[in-house]
Order: C-alpha cells, then structure tokens, then sequence
C-alpha cells in the first residue's frame, strides 16, 4: 500500500541523505530487510470491520438513555476517534488506487491538498484515541479511588470541557504536524506524548489492580476459615495483561519507528526496520478493532442495547 506524503517520509526519513538511503538500502535488501508487502484488501477489511463495529458502539450508547453518562461517553469518543482511523486509512487507500490506475486525474497542486487534509485526519484521529484511552484509565480510576465523590468530580461538564479540549488539541496537533513534519522536534513532541500516555496507564492500572487483589486479600482473611480467592486476582491479571499488552503491541512498534527515524535515520538496522512500516499501520487499525471488544463490549447493558440496534429494535 501507497502512503501518501507526509506519512510517507515516516517510512523513508526526511534526514537521511540521498546517498546514505541508498546505501543502506543496497545493504538491507536481502532476507527480512526486503519488509513485508501487506495486500489493499486486507487494509481494506479491516478497515471496514473496524468501522462497522465502532458505528455499532455509538449507535448504542446514543439509543440508550442509561449510558449517556462521563464514562460512556468517554467511550464513544474512543470510537469515534477509532473510526476516523479506519475512514482516513480507507480514503487513503481509495485515493492512492483511483490515483495510480487512472481514474482520478487531478493537478498536482489539488493532490497535494487532499495529501493534506487525509493526513491531518488520520494525525488527529491516533492523537484523540490515544488521548481517550489515557482519559478512560483516568475515568476508571477515579470510579474506583473516589466512588463516592466520583459523580462531583466528574460532573457532565467536566465530561463534555474535556471531550470538547481533546478534539481541539487533536485537530490543532495534527495541523502543526502536517505543517512542520520535517521537524525532529514534532517527532519528539509526538514521542513524549505517546510515552506519557503509556506510563500514565501503566501507573493506574496497576495501581487499580494492586487495590483490588487487597481487597480480595481482606475479604478472604474475614472468612472463617480463611479462603484464597485466586480466581479473581487471576482474572484482574488477565485483564490488565490485556489492556496493556494491546495498547502497548498496536502502538508501541509505530512509535518506535517514530523513534528511530529521530535517533538514526541512516542505519543499517534503522532502515530495515523503516521497511516494516506498513505492518505498524496495520497494528493501529487493529487496535481500532480491538478497542471495542475491550472497553465498549464488555458492557452488559451496551451489550443488549447492541442487540436491539443489529434487530432494529428502536
């Protein structure tokens, strides 16, 4: 799959030199350095599940009254952000096709502006979902820290100031991006950002977890006589284990080619790595997939309301 510029100078480096590129691209091109040729199709599939599901997921918490709530609208924004990922992803790869089989015929200058306007969609759609992923880690553990002051901190307007603060920073980021992408120090600004988001993840669920492995402590050293509940630390490791480990899979090979690309453009193994890079776009629009089996799905209430959406059943 083509990529469109400037997303395409994060797969080829804007700071290496002609003649280095070419170089470490003769010295790269045997064995697993030759990259991984991922068919349209499949972008093309999972761009379409990721879409239809994250449809579904909005469409449930709008029909249903008793999820118009902080949480689950934290939540739907996490999908919406999710489907402009598979959207811009799709007409990207629509374009590009329509482009090199003849059907769309354009001047460079209008070419050159829808570039533009697909990437700066595709910027501010992983900003925003990776900002509401840190939001819902925030949201659940004020739920669980805070339960009985939760509904005075997170009042519906804080909700709706932070939803409203997280799409103009995402659209303003995006453009700064698209504007400045020769930039090192952009790179770097969208490095800290994804690894402030990991680390503040990381930090509040396992201190979410260690809460609640101690309160299954303290119950089973109430009973008489005592019982271990391993079953349920059990599924809380599962089930951090999962959330982590999705975010950290989908994003965590793209940002490091973002790091890369900063630290050693010109690299031998840089370079092989560089050829991978649309596999790392394939792993963000899974995690759009993903996304909704893990924070929306899981849902008992969302889960009849989808069934009532699929039946019609308004």
């Amino acid at each position: 799959m083509s990529t469109l510029a400037p997303l395409r100078l994060l797969r080829e480096p804007w700071n290496a030199s002609e003649g280095n590129q070419s170089n470490t691209t003769v010295g790269a091109s045997s064995g697993w350095c030759q990259g991984l040729d991922i068919p349209n199709e499949l972008f093309l599939a999972l761009g379409l599940v990721s879409l239809v599901e994250n449809l579904l997921v909005v469409a449930a918490i709008l029909k249903n009254r008793n999820l118009h709530s902080p949480t689950y609208y934290f939540i739907c924004c996490l999908a919406v952000s999710d489907m402009l990922v598979s959207i811009s992803n799709l007409a990207e790869m629509l374009f590009m096709l329509l482009l090199e089989h003849g059907v769309l015929v354009m001047r460079p200058s209008i070419v050159r502006h829808m570039d533009n306007v697909i990437d700066m969609l595709i910027c501010s759609s992983v900003v925003s979902s990776l900002s509401f992923l840190g939001v819902i880690a925030v949201d659940r553990y004020i739920t669980i820290f805070y339960a009985l002051r939760y509904h005075s901190i997170m009042t519906l307007q804080r909700a709706v100031v932070t939803m409203a603060s997280i799409w103009l920073a995402s659209t303003v980021s995006s453009t700064v991006l698209i504007t400045y992408y020769h930039s090192n120090t952009i790179l770097l600004c969208l490095i800290s950002f994804f690894l402030f988001m990991l680390i503040l993840m990381l930090v509040l669920y396992i201190h979410m977890f260690a809460l609640a492995r101690h309160h299954l402590h303290s119950i089973s050293s109430q009973q008489k006589p005592p019982t271990a509940h391993h079953g349920g630390s059990l599924k809380g490791a599962v089930t951090l284990t999962i959330l982590l480990g999705v975010f950290f899979i989908c994003w965590g090979p793209f940002f490091f080619h973002l790091i890369l690309i900063v630290i050693c453009p010109t690299n031998p193994f840089c370079t092989c790595f560089f050829s991978y890079f649309n596999l790392f776009l394939i792993l963000i629009i899974c995690n759009s997939v993903i996304d909704p089996l893990i924070y929306a799905f899981r849902s008992q209430e969302l889960r009849r309301t989808l069934r009532e959406v699929v039946t019609c059943s308004w």
